[in-house]
């Protein structure tokens, strides 16, 4: 283990340079040995690392280094209530009942749990929960790429707090590296990845605070740009146009930026990268030959991209996420030496948010999609996959409907001989009511097939009970009922599922903390150890 430990130090110090301000704008000085022992000083770390010594004395089958290649697929928001939903929804679209059907990770050969809550928070965010995953080290909730020593929104508290992701260190070992969202990919989730901040709005110069600027962290999207790892991140392609393109100009589908700095970050990108693509719609994403191609960045949208039910709809078209996943795969696997990718299905948590179970499934059921392209376009005896979620929605499925009845319908329960009632069944106050609900949030509406995805985030919120014996709850516009009246629906705090196969994969069997995910990752493709002998030669 004193191999394993060695290099951190230095990580952490070179970390640094990424986050915080420099003079040396070419960042060509060795950067100074950091007084910080990482490994001591952080229980959660030292704890994930204690965890794989323990396993690998008692199983002769782990095999350090096995993995060339890994893929961690995070639906964000998909907790196991939903992954059974949409397992239901997914074989009721091909004609079944449902119930029997498996999505592709759920023929994954080893599964467990993984508990969620953030360092202060029982029920946990995006931010504090992608760092523990991806840096195997859990923190705050809002915190981005730091301990759980750093401050909310607090500068200068991160500064010293940097811990050092899976994908920096694929980059070091001389991996391919590539995130894919369809989320903002400024957001929590694919932004711990690669940004160090204490506070996970500040994703352009516009939401820094003064304090921010005052003690110099930048943005989350000029970190991006910024990351100086390796040769730099390979591909990335989601949403959140306008934090690269300053407010005065005018993106391809009408909408300006946020950046009050004047800068075009993209533009910059594309000046560092001289064998890059830039991408903005399908047509343009349809076309890059992945056989040149080295350096792909695609940004789809102004803000997340559409919603899978959606996206026929948006201006200038946008691809898939199994489309996405599949073209990253084509580049990335062109190294010799392996990568690491991470593609994240951000829009189930945001439809959830808005109590509308029917965008959050079809999401979720691409998400499964995107995890089968990715284990037919892979060797899975040098592949560790992991499909995991960073945290649970308060979604439940309720009454006793009969078999095959659809997820997304009213609840048709049994007679007392065990045969399927023909009409709905009531409840208490004469009402029928739906399998799916939330617990708090906006509460019922009902837009219809003609709708798009985020108006309901405008409307006040609705909740009670609704009479529903004549409309449509299986629309697209539908938004389920709720208990509790918020203006959002809320994370759920119980434990979500965790799935994997290729090599490694049996580390994560059982119930772990989520930062185990980083240091199962780590064993199986020995990220560390490859970064430290790439920086001593």
């Amino acid at each position: 283990m004193k191999n394993t430990f060695k290099l951190l130090p230095v990580l952490v110090a070179t970390a640094l340079l990424t986050a915080c301000p420099s003079d040396d704008d070419d960042n060509t000085t060795t950067p100074p040995e950091s007084s910080v022992d990482w490994t001591k000083t952080n229980a959660w770390f030292e704890a994930g690392q204690n965890t794989v010594i323990t396993a690998n004395e008692t199983d002769v089958n782990l095999t350090r280094g096995s993995a060339k290649n890994v893929i961690l697929f995070v639906g964000d928001g998909m907790g196991v209530s939903t992954v059974t939903a949409a397992r239901i929804l997914a074989g009721q679209i091909e004609g079944q009942t449902g119930e029997e059907y498996q999505l592709s990770f759920d023929k994954f050969p080893v599964a467990g749990l993984l508990k969620t809550y953030n360092t202060n928070q029982q029920t946990p965010d995006s931010a504090g929960t992608m760092t523990a995953m991806i840096s195997g080290a859990k923190t705050k909730a809002g915190v981005i790429g730091l301990s759980e020593k750093a401050l909310r929104a607090d500068c200068a508290s991160g500064q010293g707090e940097e811990l050092v992701t899976a994908i920096e260190l694929a980059e070091m070992a001389g991996k391919s590296t590539g995130i894919i969202s369809t989320a903002r990919i400024t957001h929590a989730t694919p932004a711990a990845t690669y940004a160090k901040s204490s506070e996970r709005n500040w994703e352009s110069d516009d939401g820094l605070s003064e304090e921010a600027k005052t003690n110099g962290c930048k943005d989350i999207a000029q970190q991006l740009i910024d990351f100086n790892y390796g040769d730099g991140i390979d591909v990335v392609l989601g949403g959140g146009r306008r934090h690269f393109i300053p407010s005065s100009l005018t993106d391809e589908e009408g909408k300006n930026g946020k950046r009050q700095d004047g800068q075009n970050l993209i533009s910059l990108w594309q000046s560092k990268h001289s064998n890059g693509q830039y991408v903005f719609d399908q047509s343009g994403f349809d076309a890059v030959d992945t056989t040149v191609a080295d350096k792909l960045l695609g940004l789809f949208n102004s803000s997340h991209m559409e919603y899978e039910a959606d996206r026929a709809n948006d201006v200038a078209g946008e691809p898939s996420l199994s489309q996405m996943t599949e073209k990253s795969l084509q580049i990335l696997s062109k190294n010799d030496k392996g990568f690491f990718l991470t593609v994240e299905s951000g829009r189930v948590d945001h439809a959830h948010h808005a109590g509308n179970a029917y965008r959050a499934l079809y999401d979720a059921v691409e998400f499964a999609k995107a995890i089968e392209v990715a284990m037919n376009s892979v060797d899975l005896n040098e592949t560790l996959i992991v499909v995991t979620a960073d945290h649970s929605h308060v979604l439940t499925l309720a009454g006793y409907p009969t078999r095959g009845n659809p997820i997304l319908g009213l609840v048709k329960t049994n007679d007392s001989a065990g045969n399927p009632e023909s009409e709905p069944v009531l409840a208490g106050d004469e009402r029928p009511y739906t399998t799916l609900g939330y617990t708090n949030g906006l509460g019922y509406a009902n837009y219809g097939d003609d709708s798009f995805g985020d108006q309901r985030y405008s409307e006040q919120h609705n909740t009670g009970r609704h009479v529903h014996t004549d409309e449509d709850t299986e629309s697209s516009g539908f938004h389920q009922e709720s208990l509790v009246p918020l203006g959002s629906e809320t994370h759920a705090g119980e434990d979500v599922g965790v799935y994997a196969i290729g090599p490694g994969a049996q580390l994560l069997r059982g119930v772990n903390e989520q930062s185990m995910v980083f240091h199962a990752i780590d064993y199986a493709a020995d990220l560390i150890n490859q970064a430290e002998v790439n920086a001593v030669q």
